[in-house]
């Protein structure tokens, strides 16, 4: 009896340690002369490279909703990196806040790409990342930032964006995609202009970039996010369904591109 209690307890204890454990940790890493602290997620219990995704956050900067799905994204088997797009790790709260911060990055482009690049660069080089099957992904100002990357020719077999901003890209840019784009977007996101919707497509679809555009009937901006009503603004709302939707067509999206 007791020689069967303690093989019960040994398999016990073999099943625990091969279960799922996401392991996290901030990475430090410099981009000219700036400082910049990113969240990297893995599962422990998976051995050797996997299929690598960047993760760029909104405009408010690396808070912890960047990290969730980061850290979503490792529990499902891939290695996550969240980038920090403003250096050290900073976030605010505040929207005016926010859009100083984003603004100033967008404002000098070049520079904005060259911090996107250094993320995906500083995901590369994990051990725990397979380098030839990469994606980058993103969530209003993160996901601007996802396409600039894709716009410098990275090699990423998948691009996904929610609720964000549709940068234009110039012929050059967009010929230079090599990935799938899925664009998740709210159909009622007053943020995000028709006409700019219609510049992104013409430019995609003059350069046969594979693009999946999806509008979420009801959603408006930041319709992944839990708490997006705490600002007391109409126009940015949690959307349950689209959120659900939105996560699923990610999901098939990678596991297409970059395997599972």
């Amino acid at each position: 009896m007791r020689s069967f209690a303690v093989s019960l307890a040994l398999l016990f204890v073999a099943v625990s340690s091969a279960q799922a454990e996401v392991k996290t940790k901030v990475i430090q890493y410099q981009v000219g002369d700036k400082t910049f602290d990113g969240f990297l997620a893995y599962d422990d219990a998976i051995k050797g490279p996997r299929p690598g995704v960047v993760v760029f956050h909104e405009w408010w900067g690396l808070n912890d909703y960047a990290k969730k799905r980061t850290e979503m994204l490792a529990e499902l088997g891939y290695v996550a990196f969240a980038a920090d797009m403003y250096g050290d790790g900073k976030f605010v709260d505040h929207p005016k806040d926010a859009a100083g911060m984003a603004g100033q990055v967008k404002a000098n482009v070049a520079e904005w790409q060259k911090r996107a690049t250094a993320a995906l660069d500083i995901l590369k080089k994990q051990p725990q990342c397979d380098p030839d099957k990469l994606a980058a992904i993103g969530y209003c100002f993160g996901g601007s930032t996802a396409l600039e990357l894709a716009y410098t020719g990275a090699d990423l077999a998948a691009v996904a964006t929610f609720h964000a901003a549709l940068p234009t890209p110039t012929e050059e840019q967009a010929e230079a995609i090599k990935a799938k784009v899925l664009v998740c977007n709210g159909a009622d996101d007053s943020f995000i202009p028709q006409t700019a919707i219609n510049a992104f497509k013409e430019k995609l679809a003059d350069a046969k970039v594979d693009l999946n555009f999806v509008s979420f009937p009801g959603a408006v901006h930041s319709f992944t996010v839990e708490d997006a009503g705490k600002h007391n603004n109409p126009g940015m709302q949690y959307n349950k369904s689209a959120d659900e939707k939105s996560w699923a067509l990610l999901l098939e999206l990678l596991k297409k591109n970059l395997g599972s």
